[in-house]
């Protein structure tokens, strides 16, 4: 290479360099660009973020997001938020609206809500989706808060436990603090087995919430702690704690609390008190039919309550009521179409735990096989199988799964501590 080359090679790449420092400089805390030039609408937004993330939630935020699009119906972030806590279907018609405002938004709101779509529509049956366009956008915008949290919640959704945990970190790095991202933190400690440690954060977090707070993922949080030590009355006066706040402050009203008595079954289901059980599935399920869910949700639901009569008739020793329970889910997902197809390792679960309990291990092993190989749940019916068939090193394979598990929910407290027990006996 001739010394001119090297000259204009060394030029370029310092004029390079010079550019890549000034990029990072700019976007080191980088943050979004609100789109509207009102004070009021941008003071609005700030009062609702901190709402949500001090569990305030029900009528009042709606009529908070409101105002934001009435002092600036062009702000397509304060159009989100009316989508972000309006319940049901409403909700997705008014992201759509959001995402129409987001083409003339600023780089970094409109990348946030077109990103946010497969978490925000079907349900968010495809939130996984929305996880790499959100990363990409925190890359760019390093300190905007809002990405952070919530790819936070996507990446435990998706059982990503680590991931999730180093962007609540970040969310509470940049600040402010809140409690709501506190309960995500200790939601971390109750998958490494620090239950004591999770349930003091809870309770620390529930004394400085603002009167009228629902806190449920404090009360939810509470109850596994208490599941993975075995303590099934605290587990169960949580939830009926969560219940009485859920319905004094008027969320039924948007959504029946039918998860909550659902919650409540599976755990008095679980631990033998079936008579209860029963009770919890036809209590929850009343609260579903004259609400204003949709009438495909209320079909889910109705589907559920079938699904968890089932699984009692077969504990109760009732095995043609329970199977014939099972027969008519099946038919719900024939009749469903496309839709319905989704549910088709539930009903798997379904089959495989009513054939358990009747003793019929190698068709159980068979459903089990197609149930979702991600819950712990479904994986521990798998192992009790496998061990039942005298297939023990399946069954060992099965409950180190279980133990391995980063699943958010209910079922991973309901079976690993005997996943635990097992792996120690086989």
């Amino acid at each position: 290479m001739s010394m001119r080359k090297i000259r204009i090679f060394c030029a370029v790449m310092a004029a390079t360099l010079t550019s890549a420092a000034a990029y990072a400089e700019e976007t080191r805390g980088r943050r979004f660009e609100w789109t509207t030039e009102s004070a009021e609408a941008k003071k609005l937004l700030g009062q609702l973020q901190m709402n949500i993330e001090n569990f305030q939630v029900g009528p009042a935020n709606l009529e908070l997001a409101k105002r934001i699009v009435a002092a600036d119906p062009s702000f397509a972030m304060g159009q989100y938020y009316v989508s972000a806590v309006t319940p049901g279907p409403d909700g997705e018609k008014e992201y759509m609206k959001a995402r129409e405002l987001a083409k003339n938004a600023s780089d970094g709101e409109r990348r946030f809500i077109e990103g946010m779509y497969y978490a925000r529509v079907n349900q968010g049956v495809d939130f996984k989706k929305s996880i790499e366009p959100l990363e990409a956008l925190a890359k760019d915008y390093p300190g905007e808060r809002l990405v952070h949290v919530i790819l936070g919640q996507l990446y435990a959704g998706d059982n990503q436990a680590e991931k999730a945990h180093i962007a609540f970190e970040k969310t509470q790095a940049i600040g402010p603090k809140s409690p709501r991202v506190e309960t995500f933190l200790a939601a971390d400690d109750l998958l490494k087995g620090h239950y004591g440690k999770a349930r003091a954060t809870y309770q620390s977090v529930e004394k400085n919430l603002p009167k009228g707070a629902v806190p449920f993922a404090i009360r939810f949080g509470v109850t596994f702690s208490h599941l993975y030590e075995g303590s099934v009355d605290k587990a169960l006066e949580s939830l009926r704690t969560y219940l009485d706040e859920y319905k004094a402050g008027g969320l039924d009203q948007q959504f029946p609390e039918v998860f909550i008595w659902n919650a409540m079954a599976r755990i008095n289901l679980e631990n033998g008190r079936l008579a209860e059980a029963m009770k919890n599935y036809e209590k929850g399920y009343e609260s579903v039919p004259g609400s204003n869910l949709p009438e495909d949700q209320k079909q889910t639901w109705l589907g559920r309550l079938h699904h968890g009569k089932a699984r009692t008739l077969a504990k109760m020793g009732k095995h043609e009521e329970a199977w014939a329970e099972a027969e008519t889910i099946k038919r719900m997902i024939e009749q469903g179409g496309e839709g319905a197809k989704q549910y088709w390792p539930a009903y798997h679960y379904l089959a495989g735990y009513v054939k358990i309990e009747a003793g019929e291990y190698a068709q159980a092993l068979e459903h089990l096989k197609q149930a979702d190989p991600n819950n712990p749940f479904d994986t521990m019916l798998l192992a009790r199988t496998y061990e039942k068939l005298g297939q023990k090193d399946d069954a060992k394979k099965a409950y180190q799964r279980v133990v391995d598990s980063q699943w958010p929910g209910i079922e991973r407290p309901l079976v690993y501590p005997e996943a635990k027990r097992k792996l120690k006996s086989l």
